[in-house]
């Protein structure tokens, strides 16, 4: 009896041995840690981090397919926590999914999205493609469970059976870093890590179709990057149409709007955060046509040299709870001439997304290059 008794208990310490060997140690040995604070502690009985300002990543080891689980205790106050996968801190390149705690509830409660050098364009990936209503818990951790497989991502919150949402991924599958996120200003605790890189089986893999906008112009030609205050001058604009040096095209993702940071990188030091973006109108005749258009975060219209317009589409800009999504909810009347007529939209961005897109609902008498 007492060899059976030993037997068991040995039995049960290689278990408990094994289930310990899943959790990733949240230490600096692990882990380089990067934030504003942070601190070790005890909380909700388990071993955390409380990651305030900052991020975390995985030393050492780099992360394709595979299975992120984590815990994370929320408050109901305005932040981003999440996970940075497939990483490339060179070229500023990822996939993410995080949550938002303050829209507890709301169709926007959470968010999976790329980063294109360094900026991750939520503006353009928006809807119940990429986000889904949820109710956090506050009292509690919510444990996080994100399931790769290539093109392929799942996310289940709080053990769920099924997936609570099901996406496409964005970047090519390449490994890269994983890397936690506390938010921003506000910190959060962090516990109970596991990371697998056995490529998991998918559970009903369904991702939710977004209708593309019709009759959208498909690819802008984008310029090098140049200082946004040299469009605040029309009496200038000649000569800073003609120093542009041509990069390049972008195509329209999503059905919505082409992303400029395919091209050009915000962050990487080179002064300017604006670019010329331009297509080629020929018109038959000289005619007045409409053309819709959608931007962020702003904007001035140019044609054959002449600026027509100038908004801001940035988030917060026209209400306190506006988004600046990206749609065709703007509109100018186009005085175009017979034959070649150059469109430029010199569009500037601070964050979530750079991003351009329209369209002329009528091109009767146009052909788009």
């Amino acid at each position: 009896m007492k060899t059976r008794i030993n037997l068991t208990a040995t039995l049960l310490l290689l278990t408990l041995a094994v289930l310990a060997q899943d959790i990733i140690p949240i230490d600096t040995n692990h882990w380089d840690i990067r934030a504003r604070a942070y601190v070790l502690e005890k909380h909700l009985g388990e071993d955390a981090i409380y990651l305030q300002a900052g991020s975390m990543t995985l030393k050492d080891k780099v992360f394709k397919n595979g299975t992120i689980e984590f815990d994370i205790h929320l408050k109901k106050e305005q932040a981003f926590p999440g996970v940075y996968f497939r990483a490339n801190t060179e070229t500023g390149d990822s996939e993410q999914f995080y949550v938002r705690p303050h829209q507890s509830g709301n169709p926007d409660a959470n968010q999976a999205a790329p980063t294109t050098k360094n900026i991750s364009p939520w503006q353009l990936y928006f809807g119940p493609k990429y986000s889904f209503p949820y109710e956090y818990n506050y009292d509690t951790w919510t444990h996080i469970k994100i399931l790769i497989n290539e093109d392929n991502a799942q996310v289940f919150l709080d053990h769920s059976e099924t997936p609570n949402l099901s996406w496409k991924l964005f970047h090519k599958p390449v490994s890269g870093k994983v890397i936690l996120r506390g938010g921003n200003t506000s910190g959060f605790h962090i516990a109970n890590i596991k990371i697998s890189t056995e490529a998991p089986e998918l559970i009903g893999f369904k991702p939710i179709e977004r209708d593309a906008i019709d009759g959208l112009i498909t690819s802008w030609e984008i310029s090098d990057m140049f200082e946004e205050k040299l469009v605040a001058d029309p009496s200038k604009l000649n000569s800073v149409i003609e120093s542009r040096k041509w990069q390049g095209k972008v195509q329209v993702e999503e059905g919505t709007a082409a992303n400029i940071s395919r091209i050009q990188n915000l962050r990487d030091g080179t002064p300017g955060n604006t670019v010329m973006a331009k297509v080629i109108i020929n018109s038959d005749t000289d005619q007045i046509k409409l053309f819709e258009f959608g931007y962020s975060d702003r904007v001035v219209a140019i044609l054959n040299g002449e600026p027509i317009y100038w908004g801001t589409n940035k988030w917060r800009s026209r209400d306190y709870r506006y988004l600046g999504t990206i749609g065709l909810f703007d509109g100018i009347f186009l005085n175009l001439k017979k034959g070649k007529n150059e469109l430029l939209m010199a569009v500037s961005e601070d964050f979530g997304g750079w991003l351009i897109t329209g369209r002329f609902k009528d091109d009767t008498g146009l052909k788009i290059k």
